[in-house]
């Protein structure tokens, strides 16, 4: 083959390949309701065990012998008295008893009242700690999807799963939603090189509206149904905004500058709060269940919380003071996730210089634990169904690991990825975890089981929120 026939083979190849298309065949994953393995489930009958203390030898060899001796008294038929003695002989042996070997007696009633309450629930508790240890966690990605031109920039936060069941992630220049109930990929934009490459998507809480940073320091705001762009927010940075995140209407922002702006999207002069924190680039932002606190991580190793009620007026802009400011990481914080199950506790982790899990009471600003993981921490996701912690990590092994808490006992470690698992992102129902990587593939994971009890998926009432976006420009 020709080098002209090479350069062609190898450019029909790259043009073939896709973004999030199914890489190679799914691995094979064992049904969570196979019929169990254990031996004492299966039904072997009655067995008959005989009891040594409670047989009779005498009548034992009685019967053994009888037939012969039927056989003997039949030849002396003639002899009244041997047949009245074989009648007398059988009257006082057997008694009524038709049987050589007996059973064990019965095992004695269960307990009565309050001991046998006691045990019942104890061994339901049994049942249940024994049903929750069996839970199966599949070792390899329930699906794989190519992602080629993925920002291998540990800064940044290129992928969201939104409330509507739609995972979008940035590849490059181009946003790319992927619907998961369907598995079918759709485009949502492609930005110019000026503005590129996207730096961070964060979807809004109705499901339908998606904020997009930009490498230029624009803020772009989308609706995915219609495919139109609604606004954008200019000015409020002076570098790229890697970070992003929602409390109902006020989108936050972290740029590279350090600054952290609070806007409502609903207003032309959007901006309402700034908070001034950080020194270096701002790569991790999360707002609390609650709405009320803010955490910021920054590539300074530092870690905020701020308070909506310590907020000032924004004719005062750098005056926000923080709540907690924490100096206890040695490397980047960006990976940040509130505790679903407790409204004040925070889990924060390190980068490469760092390695640790920390976790944070946030009213009183106390560290509760710190756990080395040996390597860099890219991103964390709780378990909203069990108090478990899933984190992503780079060098050496590009792992997902999973955690029981508080104990942070590793109950799994999920293996694939080739480099640094930078950003996953959680299904609606909390099952599902998608992860991507510099290795340019986007991988799901059935780390979190299914669901207690299905259901039905919450109708939101912010549309109201953004229908202003047509007339503000």
């Amino acid at each position: 083959m020709d080098a002209a026939s090479t350069i062609s083979s190898e450019k029909n190849r790259i043009a073939s390949r896709r973004p999030l298309q199914e890489v190679g065949p799914r691995p094979y994953i064992p049904s969570l309701h196979t019929s169990s393995r254990n031996p004492s489930h299966r039904s072997n009958g009655d067995r008959f065990i005989p009891d040594r203390s409670s047989m009779d030898f005498d009548m034992a060899y009685y019967l053994l012998t009888e037939s012969k001796k039927e056989k003997e008294n039949a030849a002396a038929a003639g002899s009244p008295s041997r047949e009245a003695y074989r009648k007398l002989l059988a009257e006082n042996l057997l008694k009524n008893r038709t049987r050589i070997l007996s059973f064990k007696s019965k095992p004695p009633a269960p307990a009565e009242g309050l001991l046998q309450e006691v045990c019942s629930n104890s061994t339901s508790s049994c049942q249940t700690k024994s049903a929750r240890q069996r839970r199966y966690i599949p070792q390899s990605a329930e699906r794989t999807l190519d992602a080629p031109e993925i920002v291998d920039d540990y800064y940044l936060n290129l992928l969201d799963w939104g409330s509507s069941n739609i995972l979008s992630i940035a590849l490059g220049n181009t946003v790319y939603l992927w619907d998961a109930s369907t598995g079918s990929t759709s485009e949502l934009v492609t930005v110019d090189e000026e503005n590129g490459p996207v730096t961070s998507v964060s979807w809004a809480p109705d499901g339908r509206h998606i904020a997009l940073g930009l490498n230029s320091s624009d803020v772009q705001l989308w609706d995915s149904t219609s495919g139109r762009m609604l606004r954008t927010l200019r000015g409020v940075h002076q570098s790229r905004v890697g970070s992003l995140a929602w409390n109902n209407n006020i989108l936050s922002t972290g740029g590279m500058d350090g600054k952290i702006v609070n806007n409502d999207v609903r207003i032309r002069s959007h901006v309402v709060q700034t908070y001034r924190g950080h020194q270096q680039e701002v790569c991790g932002l999360k707002w609390s269940g609650s709405g009320q606190q803010l955490a910021s991580g920054g590539n300074d190793n530092l870690l905020h919380i701020w308070d909506l009620s310590m907020a000032s007026s924004n004719a005062v802009p750098g005056q926000n003071q923080w709540l907690h400011r924490f100096e206890d990481h040695m490397a980047a914080v960006k990976a940040l996730a509130w505790c679903p199950f407790q409204s004040n506790l925070l889990a924060s982790g390190g980068g490469g210089g760092d390695r640790c899990i920390k976790f944070w009471n946030t009213h009183t600003g106390a560290c509760l634990n710190s756990v080395d993981t040996g390597s860099q921490v890219c991103s964390l996701l709780w378990n909203k169904n069990e108090r478990e912690l899933l984190s992503s990590h780079g060098f050496t092994q590009n792992q997902l690991t999973l955690w029981k808490y508080p104990s942070m006992v590793k109950i799994a470690e999920l293996t694939g990825h080739t480099s640094r698992v930078l950003f996953m992102a959680q299904s609606p129902d909390g099952c599902t975890v998608a992860s991507a990587a510099g290795d340019e593939t986007l991988r799901f994971w059935n780390v979190f089981g299914a669901p207690e009890a299905a259901k039905p998926a919450a109708k939101t009432s912010n549309t109201g929120a953004f229908s202003s976006f047509n007339h503000i420009r």
